[in-house]
């Protein structure tokens, strides 16, 4: 029996800026890519104007005659418009925009030196039989299409009622889970027809492919939206979507949803580079928590031409065009930097039903300022030189060492003594500082 994956990133769609030293820069030493999470999906969506290419990702784990999928499409799908896309395109992508870790190293105060040391970015099928036709027939489901494409046996349906839509799928393998008929209604209501994959294990073996590809989809609407309630159906908690959109113009938002920039450009303990992972992960989560999982947060935001710092080299020209961007000029696997006209959006979503009960619906803004998940090490200069400065550097160290540690507790909801010792730091070392969590101090004068 085929088992129906509804992961919010599979049901997708169904639908230069001058670089400031200050502000960028620095080692980059480590990234937070989407493997650190647990029922992560990926979705890219390639946006201009009413045009779109959807390529869907997701983490599904077992044997590939279980995986099925079942998207809501706002069009008719031919043939020509569905693609198998390479796992790598997706990588390259992650990596590129992860939020990261930077270090920088301070130096020599009685060199009186106020530029930061910084590295220059790197350049980066068969017909389907007759009685099932009829089957679906009398249930008011009318097989619009049927292809094999890559390992993918797709069919594209339409129809009347969501009940026997619902019955067709269960008859024919695909397991509908409680509460799926009424969300696949609402989409009826829309108009919207339905993209439903399987895996064909005969040519997944004759290509020699072991792992599910992504899936691509172009189309033409003027929604841009990612339906992801269907997703939630039977889901058995919340869960992870990576967003990355492609335009000609600027940064995407949700317009039904608050997008939030996660919190960047802080300070955190030198001993973090050995604990990026777990130190992003708690510190989305508190994010998460503060926001009630009502938001969509931007992790990156940037020109495809240029990179600072980099964690990955920007895509070239080439994997650009592979993943749908439809409007370069010019042919040949060269980055042409400068000239790809591609901003990229990185959007990260940790979502359920109660939470997010509508499906995400996105705009593209004319904004091209550059942001991204950045996090810093600030190393302290070990010098002996004993001008006035050094001994001012000296005095103010430990004020700024536990600035660093609070930081990371407010982010991550990490008891700051705790990191104050991993520091080798006395809790009163420099000037006294709160505990994040303690009530603002002039409330402790006229308590009750």
């Amino acid at each position: 029996m085929k088992r129906l994956i509804l992961p919010l990133v599979t049901l997708a769609v169904l639908a230069a800026a001058a670089r400031t030293a200050l502000g960028f820069c620095g080692f980059y030493v480590a990234k937070a890519d989407t493997k650190l999470f647990n029922k992560a999906s990926q979705v890219v969506l390639v946006r201009d104007r009413d045009r779109t290419v959807l390529t869907m990702s997701n983490d599904f784990k077992g044997d590939p005659k279980e995986f099925a999928i079942v998207i809501p499409v706002p069009t008719l799908i031919q043939r020509e418009q569905i693609h198998v896309a390479e796992k790598a395109l997706l990588d390259h992508l992650d990596a590129y925009s992860s939020p990261r870790l930077v270090e920088y190293f301070d130096d020599n105060p009685c060199m009186r030196v106020l530029m930061e040391k910084a590295v220059p970015a790197p350049m980066a099928a068969g017909v389907e039989g007759g009685s099932r036709a009829d089957r679906a027939r009398s249930l008011g489901v009318t097989i619009e299409a049927s292809y094999t494409v890559g390992e993918y046996d797709i069919l594209i349906l339409s129809a009347k009622q969501s009940g026997g839509l619902a019955t067709w799928l269960t008859e024919n393998g695909y397991r509908i889970p409680p509460g799926a008929p009424g969300v696949l209604g609402s989409y009826l209501k829309q108009g919207m027809k339905f993209f439903v994959a399987k895996v064909n294990l005969k040519e997944q073996s004759k290509l020699g492919f072991t792992y599910l590809r992504p899936l691509q989809v172009a189309y033409e609407s003027p929604k841009f939206m990612l339906p992801i309630r269907l997703g939630m159906v039977n889901a058995d908690g919340p869960q992870e979507l990576f967003i990355y959109a492609l335009t000609p113009q600027g940064r995407v938002e949700t317009t039904n949803y608050r997008t939030v920039r996660l919190p960047s450009d802080v300070e955190v303990p030198a001993f973090v580079k050995d604990e990026f992972g777990p130190f992003y992960k708690a510190m989305f989560s508190r994010q998460v928590a503060k926001e009630d999982m009502r938001v969509v947060f931007l992790e990156y935001a940037w020109d495809m031409s240029w990179c600072d710092p980099c964690a990955a080299d920007p895509l070239s020209a080439d994997e650009l065009r592979q993943l749908g961007v439809f409007w370069l000029e010019g042919r040949g696997p060269e980055r042409a930097p400068g000239a790809q006209n591609v901003f990229l959006s990185r959007l990260h979503l940790r979502y359920d039903g109660p939470h997010f009960p509508e499906d995400l619906v996105f705009q593209e803004t004319g904004d091209r300022q550059n942001f991204q998940g950045r996090y810093i090490l600030r190393h302290p200069w070990t010098g002996g030189d004993r001008c006035p400065e050094a001994v001012t550097y000296r005095r103010e160290l430990p004020k700024k060492l536990n600035e660093q540690a609070v930081n990371l507790a407010r982010l991550t909801g990490w008891d700051v003594n705790k990191i104050r010792g991993k520091m080798n730091l006395r809790a009163g070392a420099g000037t006294p500082l709160e505990s994040p969590d303690d009530e603002p101090w002039w409330k402790k004068i006229w308590k009750d």
